[in-house]
């Protein structure tokens, strides 16, 4: 009866101990927040807007990125087409609970330096499927994590997370993403509108790891309701360089490169 008790103790105990390192759709989505991205990243971003026809627009971009701390700051310059060449847009998001990013874009032909506003935060992002908000980085606290279930994607195990943000007037009324176990990476999201129908689905389509960094350097988001696509890829990504941090100031975005 004694050996009985102790056998029931130590069950109760390993159970106990199992359902307290269950992970949550909340741990999911705070891994994938606090997941390494290096000091600093540089990158040329090739960005190909695609409509519904097949006809192609592309732009270049040099991207910066550089870790602050508390602070992670990006940078992009539009080198081509001449169109939009010279424009620039900064992005700072914030580890603090509760700050929003903030967001300037510089417009060449106006020659300033225009700050998003939070209204404007759900504009696409010259002429992309990306909106502005969706090239910040969103804290995992803005928003309610639930994990649906595990599912295989091309080879790789992810959890499936539903995230429902806790901002009523937010453009999307959830998202829900495939992010691939140990690896902390999102490999599809799907955004859904206020009508609670799928608008558009991100797919990671390929990514590479440089000194213990994960980058994802192709990308695409597929606008279904309008049948518009963006396509993002990375080449000659560099990480841990040192990128000064004078790089990432309204003075250099009208500077330029």
């Amino acid at each position: 009866m004694r050996k009985l008790t102790i056998i029931l103790v130590m069950v109760s105990i390993i159970t106990a101990t199992l359902i307290a390192q269950e992970i949550t759709g909340l741990k999911v989505v705070e891994n994938v927040y606090n997941r390494p991205t290096g000091n600093d990243q540089t990158a040329d971003l090739t960005m190909s807007l695609v409509n519904s026809r097949g006809d192609e627009r592309v732009r270049i971009i040099n991207q910066f990125l550089k870790d602050f701390g508390d602070i992670e700051k990006k940078i992009m310059f539009f080198v081509s087409p001449a169109d939009v060449y010279n424009t620039s847009f900064m992005n700072w998001s914030y580890d603090e609970v509760g700050k929003d990013d903030d967001q300037w874009i510089y417009l060449p032909a106006l020659k300033r330096v225009k700050r998003i506003s939070s209204d404007s935060k759900s504009d696409y992002f010259m002429g992309s499927d990306f909106t502005y908000d969706d090239l910040g980085d969103r804290h995992p606290s803005s928003d309610t994590h639930k994990l649906l279930r595990e599912e295989e994607i091309d080879g790789e195990m992810c959890y499936v997370v539903e995230s429902t943000p806790k901002e009523e007037e937010y453009m999307y009324s959830k998202t829900i993403t495939w992010i691939v176990k140990d690896k902390w990476i999102g490999k599809k999201k799907e955004f859904y509108d206020e009508d609670d129908e799928l608008l558009k689905t991100l797919t990671v389509k390929e990514s590479v790891t440089l000194k213990d960094v994960i980058v994802i350097t192709i990308s695409e988001m597929h606008n279904v309701q309008s049948d518009h696509k963006t396509i993002m890829k990375l080449e000659n990504v560099q990480v841990n360089t040192g990128v000064s941090d004078n790089k990432f100031t309204e003075r250099m975005m009208k500077r330029g490169m």
